[in-house]
């Protein structure tokens, strides 16, 4: 494992980070297990954030006692000071610690947004008195806009970027990694597996390589699953004809509308499973259609309760049409089962 600075900060770090939300659905002692396994593999820096239910106070209770051995990121949506401080002063609770090395605003991919957070009462105001205080080391923020996140590197108030990058989802390679790197600001590249669609990590890993610059931040549930990518990172990298001929397969399969199961559509007002229904037409495509009937049935059967309200459209960063893919994904679902006859 290598190591870096985190662009202008002071913050050493390793070269593959550990995004904090798989270890949600592991008991604690397991998550800490992981954790501290990761940490021995030479993983030095952890990605979670407020919104992420108990996996700040995870790895709170994974590092207790060597603190200064780790680098963690956490973040928040709130876009008042109030809400914010809040969230800052809990993050500190959770994580056992007196300082957050990153804070990152969270998902800020609207103006709207950035405008209640530079706005009188908004949540730079507190961030930087956090800051002051010495709760906050560094200031990032993470965004799925593209334009957005240009836009935010340019106000040169942050010493981190976060994007979705991966092989799929390639275009800050072109234009938000060369300015971030010109403005001296570290790249943290999210959804190395674009949401889990990308279900071959050496091939994920073959092309992130390719961008030293960028820190991948894959989320681990398991030891198996810590070793396999440390394992990538233990030998040299090589790009071949047939990884990109693969690759390629990859985006036709998906196109330009696909689900990232970021889940901020979530919850649905109406019941509606909407991540993994919306995974079904990948899913049934790799599984076998008789399989995924099964194996994703209540999940689609919950698409019935989907009236259009529309309340999920404006939470995608992806600007997704939610319900037509859903409701176009349960007419396949339904051929399939009679297909199948399993109706």
């Amino acid at each position: 494992m290598q190591y870096r600075t985190l662009g202008n900060s002071n913050l050493a770090i390793s070269e593959l980070g550990f995004g904090g939300i798989p270890i949600l659905r592991l008991p604690t002692d397991e998550a800490i297990r992981v954790l501290r396994h990761a940490y021995e593999q030479g993983i030095t820096f952890y990605d979670t954030a407020n919104a992420y239910q108990d996996s700040e106070e995870k790895i709170g209770k994974a590092f207790a006692g060597m603190r200064d051995k780790v680098v963690i990121a956490t973040k928040s949506m709130k876009r008042d000071a109030t809400g914010t401080t809040e969230h800052i002063n809990n993050s500190l609770t959770m994580m056992q610690t007196d300082y957050i090395d990153l804070f990152q605003f969270h998902q800020v991919a609207q103006d709207s947004a950035w405008e209640q957070i530079t706005g009188p009462g908004g949540a730079l105001e507190a961030v930087l008195k956090a800051q002051q205080a010495g709760k906050v080391r560094h200031i990032g923020v993470t965004s799925h806009s593209l334009p957005m996140a240009i836009k935010l590197i340019q106000t040169k108030l942050f010493v981190t970027v976060q994007f979705p990058f991966n092989f799929i989802e390639n275009a800050p390679s072109s234009e938000l990694h060369p300015l971030a790197e010109q403005l001296g600001l570290g790249i943290i590249g999210m959804k190395p597996f674009a949401g889990g669609v990308i279900d071959d990590a050496a091939l994920a890993f073959a092309f992130l390589r390719q961008y030293p610059a960028v820190i991948p931040i894959p989320g681990f549930d398991s030891v198996e699953s810590v070793d396999q990518i440390v394992g990538f990172y233990q030998k040299p990298n090589h790009l071949t004809e047939s990884d990109l001929a693969k690759m390629e397969l990859y985006r036709q399969e998906l196109g330009r509308q696909f689900c990232r199961r970021c889940e901020y559509c979530q919850p649905c007002p109406h019941g509606v499973m909407i991540t993994p229904a919306m995974g079904y037409k990948v899913l049934a495509g790799r599984m076998s259609a008789k399989t995924a009937v099964n194996f994703n049935r209540q999940a689609m059967e919950s698409i019935d309760k989907c009236i259009q309200c529309g309340v999920c459209l404006p939470r995608c960063p992806y600007n997704l049409p939610i319900p037509e893919i859903l409701h176009k994904y349960y007419d396949l679902y339904q051929e399939h089962c009679k297909e199948f006859g399993q109706e």
